[in-house]
């Protein structure tokens, strides 16, 4: 029975694939937001967005007006009309933008303040209740969270960061939230800090994860419905090696272990898929599909990919390179 079982979970995995779609764009993208199984955003360098109202058959792309030098790292999309965009930088050239229209029009709602600020990822509990991450400010990671579905963003105490401990904005999954209140984000140094109040007060748990150099550590959390979590990353220049790019918990995050067998090289971005009790990673050397729970992992596709996203089992998306955007395939 145990051989039978281990026969279908093999070939459950090995029948994943990404399927390409024309983007209409060279962009670099890292932001992925799926509201539906029709409707999905995508974000990327030289201020572009893209969205979709078909599932991805046709995708429309534009630029946001003022913000040709905006890297948007983030997008958080919550349907058709609304849906917000993250740019990543030193100081001013980190923001938030908002559209209420589909895209047509974008509004400023914040602009870094701090010249030593760098944001990082940006998450929504619900269209009103938002947080965003950003690197250590004097000694302390930057918290912001909003009431007011962004018009105003309130500074948290963020935790105590080590020295020269930053997290990476990558794909938008350094930082997750579940629930009303709850949040967890990971860092270079290898820690996953846990909020159950909205963003004021952090614990933090050491993963068993490559974090040697400024280009290692924790690049993405993804969590169940449950208690389980799975942190994925590893060193960005050593894409062919497995060591250190994998951690999973059982306690929503209280401690973490290494998985069997690790993804095939370093990994930028992970997502649970509920409705299949799935878990996919992408990376830079390709992707991986788990279907016990972060355990074992099996390659599937080969492709370069930055940020994922799914709305279920039949509906997910990748994005990463020169416009590249692709379906998932189960």
């Amino acid at each position: 029975m145990k051989l039978m079982a281990g026969v279908l979970v093999a070939a459950a995995a090995a029948a994943q694939s990404w399927t390409l779609q024309q983007s209409g764009t060279t962009a670099s993208l890292r932001g992925v937001s799926a509201v539906s199984a029709t409707v999905v955003w995508a974000s990327g360098s030289n201020g572009t967005f893209l969205k979709t109202t078909d599932g991805g058959a046709t995708w429309k792309s534009g630029r946001v007006d003022g913000a040709a030098d905006a890297d948007f790292r983030a997008v958080r999309a919550f349907d058709e009309q609304n849906a917000f965009l993250l740019s990543i930088g030193s100081g001013e050239k980190s923001r938030v933008y908002k559209t209420s229209d589909g895209g047509t029009r974008w509004s400023l709602l914040y602009t870094n303040p701090d010249p030593k600020g760098f944001f990082d990822a940006i998450a929504f509990w619900d269209a009103l209740h938002g947080i965003i991450l950003g690197d250590p400010v004097n000694g302390h990671f930057m918290i912001l969270t909003t009431a007011d579905g962004g018009v105003t963003w309130k500074h948290e105490k963020g935790p105590f960061a080590m020295a020269n401990e930053g997290a990476y904005a990558a794909s938008n999954s350094c930082l997750v939230v579940r629930g009303a209140r709850e949040a967890w984000f990971g860092t270079g140094g290898a820690r996953v800090f846990h909020s159950t109040d909205g963003g004021a007060t952090w614990s933090a748990a050491k993963a068993p994860m490559d974090h040697e150099g400024a280009s290692a550590g924790i690049f993405s959390l993804a969590f169940s419905e449950g208690r389980r979590g799975v942190a994925v990353g590893g060193d960005y220049k050593k894409t062919g090696d497995a060591a250190g790019n994998a951690a999973v918990t059982l306690d929503v995050g209280k401690s973490w272990s290494a998985p069997v067998t690790p993804p095939a090289g370093y990994r930028s971005a992970v997502a649970f898929v509920a409705d299949r009790k799935m878990w996919v990673a992408v990376g830079t050397s390709g992707s991986d599909v788990s279907l016990d729970d972060g355990k074992t992992w099996k390659q599937f596709d080969r492709g370069d990919y930055n940020a994922v996203t799914f709305f279920s089992g039949e509906a997910g998306w990748a994005v990463g390179p020169k416009g590249a955007i692709a379906r998932f395939t189960p």
